[in-house]
């Protein structure tokens, strides 16, 4: 990590909002785990770091059973802060190998090592336009806080969802604002189909992009707003080791040569990235 982000008092990068990161990891007690779906929504009180920004994320391993007899996990795992309630931060975890696994069986009282909130967050709508938030399945993470945030300022948005199933959709109920949801397999009462349909129909003259999801939904929702001239802007995923710029695990090609991720983004313009950066 650089120095602009360990270091109280010193300056942020221009290129994006940031909250600075204190300098280590912390300790913070599990008070609350819900399951949505095949979700696991895990709560964390943060006695001591600063308030996060949409679009943050925070490194999370568990003070107690981190590394199985396999030695697995090793390293903290990336997960984008889904809401924030004073000291109270959530984060939306599937379950999908060791890291993931030990984290969604927290329990109550537990506690998990923190770093963060780290990288760079979304930016605000221009004023009197539409802000339309686009989520694939655990990408919705992230929009919930942004939808969060923009309707407390009283920006319009829209939402739009896309999940596996009626399972997996259980999340859209996260949020609380105008929502579409598509499901790829057609079950329940939504659109059958991608979600990136759901964009094309909806798009007005405008309107500012948020989305978070797989590569190829976000691919997708770049050659759309690249081809109707909409400002987009793309919180990317990546496997991330450190979480601050060290091992270069995490970078994605753009226009203007490779990013990190984790100091970089995790979000960036639309416009920024070239056909066949995933």
């Amino acid at each position: 990590m650089s120095t602009t982000e360990l270091e109280p008092g010193l300056a942020a990068p221009e290129q994006g909002p940031r909250t600075l990161a204190p300098f280590g990891r912390r300790a913070c007690r599990v008070v609350a785990n819900e399951r949505i779906g095949p979700y696991d929504l895990v709560a964390v009180e943060d006695e001591t770091g600063p308030p996060p920004l949409a679009g943050q994320f925070y490194m999370l391993s568990t003070a107690t059973g981190w590394g199985g007899a396999s030695g697995r996990p090793h390293l903290g795992r990336a997960f984008s802060v889904c809401r924030a309630h004073g000291r109270r931060l959530e984060f939306l975890l599937e379950a999908i190998g060791p890291g993931t696994e030990r984290l969604g069986a927290l329990d109550l009282a537990e506690d998990v090592w923190v770093v963060g909130p780290l990288g760079i967050g979304f930016a605000d709508p221009e004023p009197g336009g539409r802000a339309l938030l686009v989520g694939g399945g655990i990408g919705v993470a992230p929009l919930v806080i942004w939808e969060q945030a923009l309707r407390t300022r009283g920006v319009h948005t829209m939402t739009l969802l896309g999940f596996r199933n009626e399972s997996y959709a259980h999340a859209a109920l996260l949020f609380e604002g105008q929502l579409g949801v598509a499901t790829d397999d057609g079950s329940g009462p939504w659109h059958h189909g991608l979600v990136t349909e759901l964009l094309e129909e909806s798009l007005t003259p405008g309107d500012q992009v948020y989305a978070c999801g797989p590569a190829p939904m976000l691919e997708a929702v770049r050659r759309i707003c690249v081809a109707r001239t909409v400002p987009a802007q793309l919180a990317l995923e990546a496997g991330m080791a450190c979480g601050f710029g060290a091992c270069f695990g995490c970078v994605v090609r753009t226009r203007d040569g490779y990013r990190r991720l984790c100091v970089d983004g995790p979000v960036v313009a639309a416009a920024d990235l070239e056909e066949g950066w995933e």
